[in-house]
């Protein structure tokens, strides 16, 4: 959930030489970048962000909770809400890429109303809600506050993993046993980086089993993934489905974007191979299903019924987009170029008008037409928090990769 720049060196030492070849082609590109249309939308999409972020956080400067949707009104959570972490990390994303002070003080003041979730023990989503908003403060102002914040955020997550099964508890409701979500991938970037600050290896571990045992039973021959995989006592398996997807059998868009941004993430956390291979085999799963439009901006499932007339998830685009761009500097230069090729152009098809939303309009939100849970009738063709992070976040890892400094471009 954190910038790639950040990882660059990782990446570099441990793949020298595919990586150099494939920045070389970015800096080629890069000596021409102020006439580069692709660049341009980039860099309006940037200028739109920080319009769209300053007028959000002015209309709930003074109110409780955060901006999640429109329907059509702006949908406030609360802290509790899984996507309470989102608002506050795009604006620390935005302050990122234009160093405005205005998102930085407006960062500050949101991420601090989340300060009490670190002890919240009824969720498996304290990835997402503290560690896209404390997470961005830390790597933003390397504050101990933030630090020891995520790190008592870790110890409420894990609290929620029974060791006879070996996986962390998504949800405490509904009809299942021990329900694991393949969302839940995304939420165990916070416990590396725990182990990583405090030097104790519980949170990695409890992080490793649960991406070890997810990758041997939510995962089809196709590389697709199921949503909800529940397990009885024993750690077998209960049942698989879906809740937010069109079946069963089908792949929700978003899910799949959830499980290539886990592993890749795993991946460079571990340098585990087998974390590699997977998130290559999903990549491939995404890049190639015959039901993607011709944009790329994948429909909210890619077996919906009503294909060619389903709502797209610009949501799962920014998800696959960002995911990839960190992808392609994992593998040799020719995948990496693949990779990146289709994570650019996903970010400048949301970077156009078709989903960039105009200047003052969408509610404060950055992009359009995106869908929540279709199923439950909720939150379709419409703007979201996480798309608009996974967004910045993928611009800020493109602009990285083609040595651009987004303040100059």
């Amino acid at each position: 959930m954190l910038n790639l720049n950040l990882n660059l060196n990782h990446f570099m030492r441990k793949n020298f030489l595919p990586i150099l070849c494939l920045l070389s082609l970015f800096a080629l590109a890069s000596c021409s970048s102020g006439s580069d249309p692709k660049v341009a939308a980039v860099k309006r999409a940037v200028d739109v962000a920080r319009l769209q972020l300053e007028q959000a956080a002015a209309e709930f400067d003074s109110l409780p909770g955060f901006p999640r949707s429109l329907m059509p009104k702006f949908k406030v959570v609360e802290p509790k809400d899984w996507t309470s972490g989102f608002f506050p990390g795009s604006l620390w994303e935005g302050y990122r890429l234009t160093g405005d002070k205005k998102l930085l003080s407006e960062a500050e003041k949101f991420t601090a109303r989340l300060e009490g979730i670190q002890y919240y023990k009824g969720t498996h989503d304290l990835g997402f809600m503290v560690f896209c908003s404390f997470g961005q403060q830390q790597q933003a102002l390397h504050d101990k506050h933030s630090a020891e914040v995520i790190v008592e955020a870790s110890k409420s997550l894990i609290s929620r993993c029974d060791p006879q099964i070996g996986l962390i508890r998504s949800w405490d409701f509904g009809e299942w046993n021990y329900p694991v979500i393949i969302d839940n991938m995304m939420n165990l970037e916070m416990l590396f980086w725990a182990s990583k600050y405090t030097g104790d290896p519980v949170y990695r571990d409890v992080a490793v089993r649960h991406a070890d045992i997810t990758m041997k039973n939510h995962f089809r021959p196709d590389a697709s993934s199921y949503h909800v995989v529940s397990y009885n006592a024993d750690g077998t398996v209960e049942s698989r489905g879906t809740f937010q997807g069109y079946s069963d059998s089908s792949a929700w868009a978003r899910g799949q974007a959830w499980g290539l941004y886990g592993y890749t993430m795993c991946y460079r956390e571990t340098g585990d191979a087998k974390y590699l291979k997977h998130a290559e085999r999903i990549a491939d799963f995404i890049m190639h299903h015959p039901n993607t439009p011709a944009d790329r901006i994948p429909y909210w499932d890619y077996n919906a019924p009503d294909i060619p007339n389903a709502p797209r998830d610009a949501s799962a685009a920014a998800i696959v987009s960002s995911a990839l761009f960190e992808l392609s500097t994992m593998v040799p230069e020719a995948r990496g170029k693949a990779y990146f090729d289709y994570a650019e152009m996903l970010l400048v098809n949301l970077s156009s008008d078709a989903y960039l939303a105009p200047k003052g309009s969408n509610g404060g939100f950055i992009l359009m037409h995106s869908v929540g849970h279709l199923p439950a009738d909720s939150e379709i063709d419409t703007p979201l928090n996480y798309a608009d992070y996974y967004y910045l976040e993928a611009i800020g890892r493109y602009l990285a990769l083609r040595g651009l400094d987004p303040q100059r471009i």
